[in-house]
């Protein structure tokens, strides 16, 4: 399969991608720390600084799978839930670049505070607009701990698909999941602690991802964990979405 990342980050759901053995054809990321980790890692990726400037429409028909976590402080618990109205509500940029690839997968991520959001009115949304482009839509909630993660880290991951999508494969279904150490289930976590710190082990990103920070890259490093998907549970709904596919 054919993959683009929105609101990368340092590349949670770009390196789920490359432990399935995909192509991450592109990325999209805003924050100067993170596209460095993610120029440095995946290199073959094209790299576009802003969604709101990102025009998909050359990647129409040529990408299977279109991920982002867009961004959850409008809803997060930890933030001032200003929902719609915070200027980092950004969904409507995500579906936009949606309609404009046509991917047959859609996966997106975002805090749990989505569900009970004006009585989960966004999520409906998200779930609406969705359907109103052919796709069908799974909502559900993982936490880390689902894949044996040191914490719980609860996370609405929203699965959309659509049998009539634009998006082509390279493998023609046949693409060779390439399991790595770091996404296996059980033996990951193993030499962690089982209270959270924001931290990549603990949040299952291998120190490798963000190695070429220096000291005062620090803060950004940590911001960047603290921002970042579980790729171990990405990874799990990238090997259903393959199964299904094939």
């Amino acid at each position: 399969m054919i993959h683009g990342s929105l609101f990368s980050g340092i590349g949670g759901f770009d390196l789920a991608a490359q432990w399935m053995g995909w192509e991450n054809a592109f990325h999209v990321e805003r924050d100067p720390f993170c596209r460095q980790v993610l120029n440095h890692h995946f290199p073959k990726s094209q790299s576009f600084d802003d969604v709101k400037t990102f025009d998909a429409t050359p990647f129409r028909g040529r990408v299977s799978i279109i991920s982002g976590g867009f961004p959850c402080q409008p809803f997060s618990a930890a933030g001032k839930r200003a929902g719609t109205s915070d200027n980092r509500y950004l969904w409507p940029e995500m579906f936009r670049i949606i309609r404009e690839a046509c991917p047959t997968y859609v996966v997106a991520e975002n805090v749990r505070g989505l569900l009970s959001w004006n009585d989960g009115l966004v999520l409906d949304t998200v779930c609406a607009d969705l359907e109103g482009e052919g796709y069908e839509v799974c909502p559900v909630v993982l936490p880390a701990a689902s894949v044996n993660a040191p914490h719980r880290r609860d996370r609405i991951w929203i699965v959309a698909a659509n049998a009539y999508g634009a998006g082509e494969r390279q493998d023609n279904g046949q693409g060779e999941s390439r399991q790595h150490d770091q996404a296996s289930e059980g033996s990951y976590w193993q030499d962690f602690p089982t209270v959270a710190r924001v931290c990549g082990g603990d949040d299952g990103l291998p120190a490798r991802l963000d190695g070429i920070t220096f000291p005062k890259w620090r803060r950004e490093s940590i911001k960047a964990y603290g921002n970042a998907i579980v790729p171990q549970v990405a990874f799990q709904i990238f090997q259903a979405i393959q199964a299904s596919h094939e």
